[in-house]
């Protein structure tokens, strides 16, 4: 069982939405935290919000130029000794197809979704391995198991997300070291708003369904629960969850079929 009292917990995409919520919930079980994101200044709101703001470091990051995955590592390491849960969360989506998505796009999403949780991930396991703990969690998506329209890169990076992480639990999970993936459904955050459209520019909209969504703060919740349970994976979905099922127990002719006939932002 994974407990985050006096642990290290170093959370990316901390300064709204899930991560946010992550950062509450972590800060309530007792836990010491390194938080990261673009925007320093809304990491500072989020850091005096927290019970115990001197138990809280900031490390601005943009994921999307990760030069230096070792350094950040190092640095994060720097504040409360060395990191015992790493919590990727940051991403970024899309409201394109795959005709007008343009290759620029499609290495943004995945340098932010994919190649940057890997490289933070690697970065922090040798030491996880040599101390013989650690826990690495990974928010995906219900897209990591299914495909939509418009959602081309989004999808890929999920998809690949499960791919890593699965094999990386195989290889490591003797070790020591514990992963959980976690595949949110609709959670009220900034995804659609700050998604790419056609443009490259954020697609500036909240999608109904999002907006309509789960309170960040119960995600959190479920997925610290989730790690503390030591699950592999988890989803936090409502009826969206079905989708999910019908893409796995169904002919993949009707998946698709279906998926066709939804209006998808």
């Amino acid at each position: 069982m994974t407990q985050l009292a006096g642990k290290v917990v170093w959370i990316t995409g901390a300064s709204s939405g899930i991560g946010e919520g992550l950062a509450a919930q972590a800060a309530q079980r007792g836990a010491k935290l390194v938080l990261s994101s673009r925007r320093e200044a809304e990491l500072e709101r989020v850091r005096q919000a927290l019970p115990r703001p001197q138990d809280v470091a900031l490390l601005p990051l943009d994921l999307s130029r990760l030069d230096d995955p070792e350094e950040a590592a190092r640095r994060a390491g720097t504040f409360f000794g060395p990191v015992d849960v790493l919590a990727n969360n940051a991403g970024i989506s899309q409201r394109t197809t795959a005709l007008e998505t343009p290759m620029a796009a499609y290495r943004q999403i995945m340098e932010v979704d994919f190649f940057a949780p890997v490289a933070l991930t690697k970065a922090l396991l040798p030491a996880m391995v040599a101390r013989g703990s650690g826990h690495v969690v990974t928010v995906s998506s219900v897209f990591g198991h299914i495909a939509m329209a418009r959602r081309t890169a989004y999808a890929a990076a999920k998809h690949a997300l499960h791919g890593f992480y699965d094999s990386a639990r195989i290889e490591l999970g003797d070790k020591g070291v514990n992963f959980t993936l976690v595949c949110p459904g609709f959670v009220r955050t900034n995804v659609s708003a700050n998604a790419l459209g056609p443009d490259g520019q954020p697609w500036g909209q909240v999608d109904k369904d999002i907006g309509a969504g789960m309170d960040p703060a119960i995600c959190a919740e479920r997925i610290w629960q989730a790690v503390e349970q030591d699950r592999y994976e988890v989803m936090i979905a409502g009826k969206e969850a079905i989708v999910v099922y019908i893409k796995r127990f169904l002919p993949l002719s009707v998946y698709t079929a279906f998926a066709k006939r939804l209006k998808v932002q």
